[in-house]
């Protein structure tokens, strides 16, 4: 054994790894965002509280007092509703998967029943819930626990507390529906980012890209072809992803114009996120590297997989500064709840996105300079 030889392949295979800035995202910094991601989601797991908006038509000491009990056993973040709107469409404004209605009477029930000692005196609370929320039976689970509690405590039978379930959503949707939306936007962001990364850089490497500013071919020509070319590819993966989501889970989805506009949305945003990245970094490795640092984590916070309520207060405010969140939630507000003033407002927000980095991505192509 020669350890000079030894010592200078390890050192040609360190430099090697060193230069293949890819290699080394996947090895060091792709693992350690998963471990801020997935720990920053799962932190204190057994501690996580969830939103609960609570209507308290009663508004008594009783109430108040019930309200206190949920916020410390149940471990909600109590919203108070104002007792003189329609709490089911506060709901729907609001994105709230579950509105608690505590009834006017409550206080005069609870006195008949523990002052007057009446067992047949009860009370019925009703739970507006969204059907399509991932956590809501969870949320009701716990409310459940929570009444059986105070039903114990009271030790009557038949219990105090009652409860009635009610959905704020005309029909009824499974998490599937919910998911499939988030799936066609994150897929259709991967196509366009990784699409122009990879073209471009092969161009570039290959010479291909200053060849063509000596062709007829004009830059705006160029690009537009591209676009075509990355939107009939999103295209075939959205129908593809559609037709095993109705052949083999049956799922309810709404395919109306948004659909369309979105995609065409989410590939304009991407393709120009993708041309910024290629002006910038130099190396295909290191272009890769970066759009695998932009797009991993916005596949998990910007709800694809997850819905915003399971994370934590900051990761939610950045969650609704990314481009893809607001094409899931554009999808999903035509495709499952039909929407079309929400899918309205979040194809406005995510088109001047699209409009801004697609516009400096245009005028970041040099191709004088080989991009």
């Amino acid at each position: 054994m020669n350890p000079r030889v030894v010592v200078a392949n390890l050192v040609v295979s360190i430099k090697s790894f060193y230069r293949a800035r890819s290699t080394m995202f996947f090895m060091i910094a792709f693992p350690i965002i998963l471990i801020l991601v997935f720990g920053a989601l799962l932190m204190n797991q057994d501690n996580m509280s969830f939103d609960l908006c609570v209507q308290d038509l009663d508004h008594t000491d009783s109430t108040a007092q019930l309200v206190k009990t949920l916020e410390f056993h149940g471990k909600f973040n109590v919203i108070k509703i104002d007792p003189t709107i329609n709490a089911a469409q506060y709901a729907k404004n609001n994105k709230a998967n579950l509105v608690l209605m505590i009834p006017k009477g409550y206080e005069g029930s609870f006195l008949q029943r523990t002052v007057l000692n009446d067992p047949d005196a009860s009370v019925t609370l009703t739970y507006l819930y969204d059907s399509s929320s991932m956590f809501v039976s969870m949320k009701m689970q716990i409310l459940d626990s929570v009444f059986a509690g105070i039903n114990q405590k009271m030790s009557g039978k038949p219990p105090f507390i009652l409860s009635t379930e009610t959905s704020i959503l005309a029909k009824k949707y499974r998490f599937i529906e919910f998911f499939v939306p988030g799936i066609i936007a994150m897929s259709v962001m991967i196509l366009s980012l990784f699409g122009t990364v990879n073209l471009n850089t092969e161009l570039r490497q290959k010479g291909v890209i200053r060849k063509l500013s000596t062709t007829p071919i004009t830059r705006t020509d160029w690009i537009l072809s591209n676009i075509l070319y990355q939107f009939i590819l999103a295209v075939l993966s959205t129908m593809a992803m559609l037709l095993v989501s109705y052949v083999v889970f049956s799922v309810s989805l709404q395919i109306n114009a948004w659909l369309p506009v979105f995609i065409v949305l989410d590939v304009f945003a991407f393709v120009g996120i993708g041309m910024i990245l290629t002006r910038f970094a130099k190396e295909a490795e290191s272009a890769a590297a970066a759009a695998n640092a932009i797009s991993f984590p916005m596949m998990f916070l910007s709800g694809s997989f997850f819905p915003l309520e399971m994370m934590p207060g900051f990761m939610q405010t950045v969650a609704r500064l990314l481009p893809l969140y607001y094409v899931n939630e554009g999808l999903r507000a035509s495709m499952v709840f039909d929407d079309h003033m929400t899918a309205l407002r979040y194809s406005a927000i995510i088109g001047v996105f699209a409009a801004v980095v697609f516009i400096l991505g245009i005028i970041a192509t040099k191709w004088e300079e080989g991009l």
